[in-house]
């Protein structure tokens, strides 16, 4: 009867034993892929490059998971839980601070930024790649044969990690911020340290001191995590020369808005300066109105970026505009434009009263738009609320929106960040242009901003040569804008119906502006055509497509050689 008890016993132990080294399992696989993005997209914000930054951190903490399995083969079969449980508090501590510290070290001493990033992708892929064969060998004694034993594990571990990626793109972002989630990550972290000491404590040699520095580790990651917001402006204000107003993460971008003594307005995406406010008029004008100007009708007007409202703003001054429509992937951005005050100082409430439609499916339908009304707008001797436009803002992917949306766009206005990576250069390839001419009407005219003539001329002249892939002709105009320097633009249409001189003669011959602008001219646009002497001169010929990404290329080389 004893005999029966005792092997009911250890069938339910084991049972029990394996569950728990399987959810651990599970979790850990989570966990270390969770890891991985987080310090990737930590290397890639900070330093750029986002697709080299992702496959080089991955491949490296690969590599150290390699070494680690490798050197756990030294360690004895005795106190393999304290080590497992060790080794997890361990992990959770160098995850949870991992990106913090790289942000603090960026913004006090750049130069020790490599040293310390790989101080970390190293440490935790070595901890990981130790605890898998670890957790292996303590679950041989649960498992009936090897079959059975790895394949258990090693199936928690991939499926872990799998949900592991979908909470990182799906939950996490939702709740907290990138610095905030690694908090969280270590804190289940060690969570898992808990479990694991106490479904194994009869196989613990040292439970008190673990219990007790699974105690402290876990009151400092809760520490951190109700101060990492605070600790994460004092980081970030490290890279910045003015006082930061506001620090916003989306799913899509990092949002830092900065103040200067001056009281000058600075707002940056993923560390790029986006505008200024002390100059953004001049792009923008320059973004807006040569196209306006030269179009032979502007009743419909869409607007491929520009969140910030800044280019709608300009648009909105004409009074022939019916309806205008902005596409922006990002409602962070969208709804900071429409509420908060800085951004609504600049954009002249644009967008404030904007229908605005977050579309999360890639499916596209004509819906209706919002009238926006002008208060005090002047017609004939007096002043009185009229119809400006029908306005809509819509939070999808640009390149579903082109595909699918029905109709045809007078004038359409490109405003999108610079190529600077794989993802924005598709925003930059034949494909999506050719998909952007089905959408201009037949004698619509299109107006992109294009990086920097001068520091990244490749670059500059590889979107003008795709454009024209795309049937479109095109014209390069530039001009100095203090924030960032010499930069340029095309302006274009089918060139079924127009060529290149059309549009240089369209440009020249604007006598007046039919809007009041704080800077731009009919003189500046005729003198925006004139280049120097072989700058439009290109030493490539390439062409930038979804599969061959050219103008990355071109701009990372331009602007890397640039500093």
């Amino acid at each position: 009867m004893n005999n029966q008890s005792n092997t009911a016993d250890k069938s339910v132990e084991k049972s029990y034993s394996g569950v728990v080294l399987g959810g651990g399992m599970f979790l850990m696989g989570g966990i270390g892929l969770a890891y991985e993005y987080t310090f990737s997209k930590i290397s890639s914000d900070l330093l750029g490059n986002s697709a080299r930054q992702w496959a080089i951190t991955i491949a490296v903490m690969m590599l150290f998971m390699g070494i680690g399995a490798d050197l756990q083969k030294y360690f004895k079969s005795e106190n393999l839980v304290d080590k497992l449980v060790i080794s997890e508090i361990l992990l959770g501590l160098l995850g949870a601070f991992g990106p913090l510290t790289l942000l603090l070290v960026f913004g006090f001493n750049s130069d020790y930024f490599v040293l310390f990033q790989y101080f970390f992708i190293c440490s935790v892929g070595l901890l990981i790649g130790f605890e898998i064969p670890l957790i292996t060998r303590i679950n041989e004694r649960y498992s009936k044969d090897l079959q059975h034993n790895l394949a258990k594990i090693l199936k928690m571990d991939y499926v872990g990690s799998l949900c592991g990626a979908l909470a990182w793109i799906f939950v996490l972002p939702r709740f907290f911020t990138i610095i905030e989630s690694a908090f969280v990550l270590g804190l289940v972290n060690i969570a898992v340290a808990i479990i694991t000491l106490v479904c194994f404590r009869a196989q613990v040699a040292y439970v008190w001191r673990l219990s007790a520095g699974i105690l402290a580790c876990s009151a400092g990651l809760v520490v951190a995590l109700s101060s990492a917001e605070g600790w994460t402006v004092h980081a970030e204000q490290r890279l910045y020369r003015d006082r930061i107003l506001l620090a916003e993460t989306s799913t899509y971008q990092h949002l830092v808005l900065t103040r200067s003594q001056q009281s000058v307005v600075n707002c940056y995406l993923n560390g790029h300066i986006q505008f200024s406010s002390a100059d953004e008029f001049i792009y923008h004008e320059n973004l807006v109105h040569p196209a306006m100007a030269i179009a032979p009708r502007r009743a419909n007007v869409l607007i491929l970026g520009g969140g910030d409202g800044l280019a709608m703003r300009d648009v909105l001054r004409y009074v022939d505009v019916r309806a205008a429509t902005l596409v922006d992937i990002d409602p962070m951005m969208t709804k900071l434009a429409t509420v908060n005050p800085l951004f609504v100082a600049l954009n002249e409430a644009s967008l404030s009263e904007a229908r605005v439609t977050s579309i999360e499916s890639s499916a596209v339908t004509e819906d209706g738009a919002m009238a926006l009304y002008a208060p005090y707008q002047k017609v004939g001797r007096w002043r009185e609320d009229v119809k400006v436009a029908d306005i809509q803002v819509m939070n999808i992917d640009a390149v579903k929106f082109v595909q699918q949306v029905p109709g045809t766009f007078d004038v359409i206005i490109i405003d999108f960040p610079d190529p600077n990576s794989l993802e924005l250069a598709s925003l930059y390839s034949q494909q999506f242009y050719e998909a952007v001419a089905k959408k201009l009407s037949a004698d619509g005219i299109v107006a992109l901003q294009s990086t920097s003539p001068y520091h990244a001329k490749e670059a500059f002249l590889c979107i003008g040569r795709t454009l024209k892939a795309a049937g479109i002709s095109v014209v390069p105009y530039h001009d100095n804008v203090p924030s960032f320097g010499e930069w340029g633009w095309w302006i274009g249409g089918h060139d079924f119906v127009y060529g290149e001189e059309r549009i240089k003669e369209s440009l020249r011959g604007i006598e007046e502006l039919e809007v009041d602008t704080r800077y731009i001219s009919p003189q500046l646009i005729e003198a925006s055509l004139i280049f120097g002497r072989d700058q439009l001169t290109a030493s490539n010929d390439g062409v930038s497509t979804i599969s061959s990404p050219k103008v990355f290329e071109y701009y990372l080389e331009g602007w890397q050689s640039a500093f």
